[in-house]
């Protein structure tokens, strides 16, 4: 699969959901699902990366299924914040498939994070084909 880099288009939006809080997402493909889901989590927390120096790292994970991978790999996006402070503003799928991904990060020390998110959920996923591509509404348990 081609390397496929963080778009400048935004294609997420925030949607009503009545328990936790939830957004829609597009993508031409799988890999830019992947992108825009991680892009629409760090818009909707309002993050802000700190000036100064850069951190790149490589992120690899499995699943059973393309939604199970999603959900991990968001969720390895926020242990990142949680557990070293970091958020990432440059994705680069290197490989994904319906059960592997690979992926390298670059982003910094967050220094701003306005709202906290527990876990990327389970609830209702599912990816679905559209005349565009793909889009899955997450919902996050906040």
């Amino acid at each position: 699969m081609p390397s496929s880099e963080s778009p400048q288009v935004n294609n997420f939006e925030e949607i009503e959901h009545t328990a936790d809080w939830a957004y829609r997402v597009r993508g031409e493909n799988l890999a830019q699902l992947f992108i825009q889901a991680a892009l629409g989590l760090y818009s909707l927390v309002g993050m802000e990366l700190a000036s100064g120096s850069r951190i790149t790292q490589e992120i690899q994970l499995k699943g059973i299924d393309g939604e199970s991978l999603l959900v991990a790999w968001l969720n390895e996006l926020l242990y990142l914040h949680e557990s070293e402070g970091l958020g990432f503003d440059r994705l680069e799928i290197q490989h994904l498939d319906e059960k592997n991904l690979q992926a390298k990060v670059t982003g910094a020390p967050t220094q701003q994070w306005l709202k906290d998110i527990k876990a990327v959920t389970y609830h209702n996923l599912a990816i679905r084909k559209i005349e565009s591509g793909l889009e899955v509404t997450l919902v996050l348990d906040v």
